[in-house]
């Protein structure tokens, strides 16, 4: 058996801490340290697990071959960049950067010191996905609603990059196409960006996206639909329910209706529709996403091959991002006619007089 892999975590924060707690609960990883600015809040994570602690990652702490960054996504690159050079191998928190420049910077880096660069969108490990992938579909048509309260956690991004970013990331993993066409629309109410938006991607190929994102609600939601030639897929993250319904599986709807010379299945209305159609649910399992993602990680690491989400995934996801931001901002929400574009909230009102 090999020996535990050394690893840390840059970043005490909120997700800094589940980072702590899952490399804690894992075998094959020894946590060496905990890294922040605010080294009490370094020590406080550290010590129940019996990590070191400081506010930078120095040689004197140990042999590191492998951290997770788990900073502000604006310090992503300024954090990573000394990791990189110094071979140690990265996991980053979504999204990957602030900007897809800063992006392009950290997947140059990687190929330049050949270290392994995974991104943290945990949403690639949701059984949805999993299906989609499993019965081989190529998506023509997906939608997603992404909505919860203000954590007050990111308010230095928009909801774009805050909360919608996993899905134009799970959007662009499905489809494999490029993108033709943004549209989106948004409004800031909390803050100078944007609390909900609402964009549409049209790909090369036909695929369409309606993407929903919101952290003005007073629940928390997560959805996803996914609409193929020959199937349909849904699930409800929150409930933890989900269904796949396909053409192969339910070909017997068909042959009944053959069988009977009905032209129109609108004759089939007295029948018992949930009996006839055959409903695949998926299987929702209990596992940790985030455990999934680290397990995939340090998988990655031992045997050099890619990761599940690479910097060049997390990097397309920004750029779609940022198409999104600037689409939003340039809406004319009068038409050609007006002059009110982008976000139309003015909550901080015209700067004080001296």
């Amino acid at each position: 058996m090999s020996s535990p892999l050394p690893v840390a975590v840059i970043g005490a924060g909120h997700m800094g801490r589940h980072h702590v707690r899952t490399y804690a609960q894992m075998p094959d990883v020894r946590l060496v340290a905990v890294i922040d600015a605010n080294v009490e809040r370094a020590k406080e994570l550290a010590g129940p697990v019996g990590a070191r602690y400081a506010d930078r990652l120095v040689p004197e702490l140990g042999d590191v071959v492998a951290a997770s960054v788990a900073v502000p996504t604006q310090n992503h690159l300024e954090v990573s960049r000394p990791l990189m050079e110094r071979g140690i191998h990265v996991l980053i928190e979504k999204p990957l950067a602030p900007t897809a420049a800063d992006g392009e910077q950290i997947v140059a880096l990687a190929r330049q010191h050949r270290v392994i660069v995974a991104v943290g969108h945990t949403e690639r490990f949701n059984p949805a996905v999993r299906a989609v992938e499993r019965l081989g579909l190529r998506p023509k048509f997906i939608e997603t609603h992404r909505i919860s309260p203000f954590t007050f956690r990111s308010a230095d991004v928009g909801v774009v990059f805050d909360l919608m970013i996993h899905d134009l990331d799970i959007l662009l993993h499905l489809v494999h196409d490029e993108v033709v066409r943004v549209e989106a629309v948004g409004v800031n109410v909390l803050g100078p960006h944007e609390d909900i938006a609402s964009a549409r991607v049209v790909c090369r190929g036909g695929a369409v996206a309606n993407l929903t994102a919101s952290r003005l609600a007073l629940k928390t939601e997560r959805k996803l639909r996914v609409f193929a030639e020959k199937a349909y897929v849904s699930l409800d993250y929150q409930k933890k329910v989900g269904v796949a319904i396909t053409l192969d599986r339910n070909l017997d709807v068909l042959k009944f209706a053959r069988e009977r010379n009905i032209a129109d299945l609108s004759q089939m209305a007295g029948l018992d529709f949930g009996k006839m159609v055959h409903v695949e649910p998926l299987q929702i399992d209990d596992r940790d996403p985030l455990r999934a993602e680290l397990d995939a990680f340090v998988a990655s690491v031992r045997s050099g091959e890619r990761p599940p989400v690479t910097a060049e995934d997390g990097l397309a996801a920004v750029r779609l991002a940022e198409q999104i931001v600037a689409s939003l901002s340039a809406h004319r929400w009068d038409g050609d006619a007006g002059d009110r574009v982008g976000l139309q909230a003015d909550i901080f009102g015209p700067p004080a007089r001296g």
